[in-house]
C-alpha cells in the first residue's frame, strides 16, 4: 500500500461558491512564532487567543486572533467542504452548491479547501467550533500534481504484481482523478472514511483485497487499512511523511518514511527513509532487492555445483587403489583462484534479468536455500564429475598418470567456467549471455584461461602440478568435454520459459 503527496502551490485565487459580502473580503493573517504565538506586521499585532484542531469528527481547523488590546476575536476556518460548510450552517441550497463547486474542481485533480472568517466577542468564545459564528469566503484549489516519473512507476509495479493502493485525506473526487493521472486500474471505487467506520474487521479485510483509494481518511483510518491488509494475508508497504503517519508506519511490515520533507517521528517509525522523497525510488528499491535475491541464488547454485566434482575427484581415488591422485592441494589452490572471485565479483557484478519486474512477488517463506536451487545445482555439480571421471578413463588406456591428470584437471578448469556461465541467469541461455557485458567475468576468464596455459604448456609448472606434456586433439576433447557437460541445463531453461508462456495464456 503506497500513498505519496508532492509539496502543493496555489493554482489559482480562491473561488467562491457564492459570492461574499463586502464585509468578508478575505485579510491576511501574520505568522506567528512557534514559541511565543505573537508575530507582527507593520504596527499591527495579533495573538493566537485559542485554536480548534483538526478532528476525526471535524475535517476543519479554527483560529481565534485578537488585535492588540481589541475584545474582538477575528475568527479563520479552513478545512474539507462540507465541515466548514456546518461551521457556517449554510442553508441546505448553498451547501448544494458549494459541493458541486467543490466537486468540479476535485475533478480536475486540485485539492480542495473551503475557508470562512467570522467575528467573536472575547468573553463569548465558545468551547466547540460548532458553536462559532462563520460566515463563508469560498473555495480554494491547490495543484498537486504528480512526478512525471510516478505514471511509469506505477505500471512498473502493477507488471510486477504489486497493488499500489492511495489513502488519502483529500476529496473523493480530487483522489480519484489523482489515481486515475497515477495510472490505476480501479480509480472511480473510491472507499471514504466514513464508509470504513461503518465496515465490519470482516468486510474490511474483504473490501481491501481489491479496493485502489481510500479518501477522506484519518490517521486512526490508516492504521485500520494496514492491519486489514495484513490481516488479508498481504505484505505491506507503507509510507508517510507526517506525525500522524507513524502508526502506520510502525504496524506495516515496511514503514517508508519520507527523509526531505518528513517529520522525525515518521522517520523514527519508519523501517526505510528515502532521501529524495520519490516514488520510483521505491520502486527502485524493489528491482534492487529482487536483483540482489537472484544474485544469490546464483552464487550458491554455483558454490554447490563446483564443489561436488571437487569432492568426487578427491574421494574416488581412496575407492579405487589403482587410480593416481587427481587433485593435490596445489590443484585445490588453482581452483580456489576461479571460485572465489566468482562468489565476490562476478555474480555481485551480473545485471537483473530483462523480465524481474515482470515476475509475481515470491513467496514470503521461500529460502535461500531452496530443494529446487540445490538439487539443480547439484546435478550440474554431478555432470561435471562423470565428464571428467569419463575423461580420466579414457586417457589412462592410452596415456601416462601424469597426462591423464591434466587433461581431468582441464575439463574441470573448463567446466566451472561454464557453471559461472550458464548460471549467470536464471532464464537466459549461455550463448545468450555471452553477448551480455559482465566486467568481473571477462577479467576471471582471461586470467583462468592465462593461468591455465601456464600450467599446462610451462614446464616448472607442469612439474608442479604433475603434469605431463599433452597434445591438441587430446586437449580439444577434454575441453569440449568441460564445455558439453553443463549446457543441458539450457534446455531447463527453455522447458520453464514454455510453461511459464503456456500459463500466462
Amino acid at each position: 500500500m503506497i500513498r505519496w503527496s508532492e509539496r502543493s502551490r496555489p493554482l489559482a485565487p480562491a473561488r467562491c461558491a457564492s459570492p461574499p459580502t463586502p464585509r468578508t473580503t478575505p485579510r491576511a493573517t501574520p505568522r506567528t512564532t512557534p514559541t511565543t504565538g505573537h508575530a507582527a506586521a507593520g504596527a499591527s499585532s495579533f495573538t493566537l487567543e485559542r485554536e480548534y484542531p483538526l478532528g476525526p469528527e471535524l475535517l476543519a481547523v479554527c483560529h481565534a486572533w485578537r488585535k492588540g488590546g481589541s475584545d474582538l476575536l477575528e475568527l479563520a476556518s479552513k478545512g474539507a467542504p462540507e465541515a466548514v460548510a456546518l461551521l457556517c450552517r449554510l442553508p441546505p441550497q448553498r451547501q448544494e452548491a458549494l459541493m458541486q463547486e467543490a466537486t468540479s474542481m476535485a475533478k480536475r485533480g486540485l485539492r480542495v479547501l473551503a475557508v470562512a472568517r467570522g467575528v467573536q466577542e472575547a468573553a463569548g468564545l465558545p468551547d466547540r467550533p460548532l458553536d462559532l459564528h462563520l460566515e463563508l469566503l469560498g473555495l480554494v484549489g491547490f495543484a498537486d500534481p504528480l512526478r512525471p516519473t510516478v505514471p511509469a512507476a506505477v505500471a512498473e509495479c502493477q507488471a510486477a504484481g504489486i497493488r499500489v493502493v492511495m489513502i488519502t485525506g483529500d476529496y473523493p473526487a480530487t483522489a480519484s482523478s489523482i489515481a486515475r493521472q497515477a495510472g490505476f486500474s480501479d480509480c472511480d471505487a473510491v472507499i471514504t472514511g466514513a464508509e470504513l467506520d461503518g465496515m465490519s474487521p470482516a468486510e474490511l479485510i474483504e473490501r481491501a483485497r481489491t479496493a485502489q483509494v481510500f479518501a477522506r481518511v484519518v490517521p486512526e483510518q490508516k492504521l485500520r487499512v494496514v492491519n486489514a491488509l495484513k490481516a488479508g494475508g498481504e505484505i505491506v508497504a507503507m509510507t508517510g511523511d507526517g506525525v500522524n503517519d507513524a502508526p502506520a508506519l510502525k504496524a506495516a511490515h515496511i514503514g517508508i518514511a519520507m527523509g526531505g520533507r518528513g517529520t522525525d517521528v515518521a522517520r523514527e517509525a519508519a523501517s526505510l527513509v528515502l532521501l529524495d522523497d520519490d516514488f520510483s525510488s521505491i520502486v527502485a528499491a524493489v528491482r534492487l532487492g529482487r536483483r540482489i535475491f537472484d544474485n544469490i541464488k546464483k552464487a550458491i547454485a554455483f558454490i554447490v555445483a563446483v564443489h561436488v566434482p571437487l569432492a568426487g575427484l578427491l574421494m574416488v581415488p581412496v575407492f579405487f587403489s589403482s587410480w593416481p591422485i587427481l587433485l593435490a592441494p596445489v590443484h585445490i589452490a588453482f581452483l580456489e583462484l576461479i571460485i572465489d572471485p566468482s562468489c565476490s565479483l562476478v555474480f555481485e557484478a551480473e545485471d537483473e534479468d530483462p523480465d524481474i519486474m515482470k515476475r509475481p512477488p515470491r513467496r514470503p517463506d521461500e529460502r535461500l536455500f531452496s530443494w529446487p536451487v540445490i538439487g539443480l545445482a547439484v546435478m550440474q555439480g554431478a555432470s561435471v564429475l562423470v565428464a571428467c571421471l569419463g575423461v580420466f578413463l579414457l586417457a589412462r588406456d592410452s596415456h601416462s598418470a601424469d597426462a591423464a591428470r591434466a587433461l581431468t584437471f582441464a575439463a574441470l578448469v573448463v567446466s566451472f567456467l561454464f557453471i559461472i556461465l550458464v548460471n549467470r541467469s536464471l532464464t537466459r541461455s549461455a550463448l545468450s549471455m555471452l553477448r551480455v557485458r559482465n566486467a568481473a567475468l571477462r577479467w576471471v576468464a582471461l586470467g583462468t584461461a592465462a593461468l591455465l596455459a601456464v600450467v599446462l604448456f610451462f614446464p616448472p609448472t607442469q612439474r608442479l602440478f604433475h603434469f605431463a606434456p599433452l597434445h591438441p586433439p587430446d586437449l580439444a576433447l577434454a575441453l569440449a568435454s568441460g564445455v558439453a557437460c553443463v549446457l543441458w541445463l539450457d534446455l531447463v531453461k527453455r522447458a520453464r520459459r514454455r510453461t511459464q508462456a503456456t500459463r500466462s495464456e
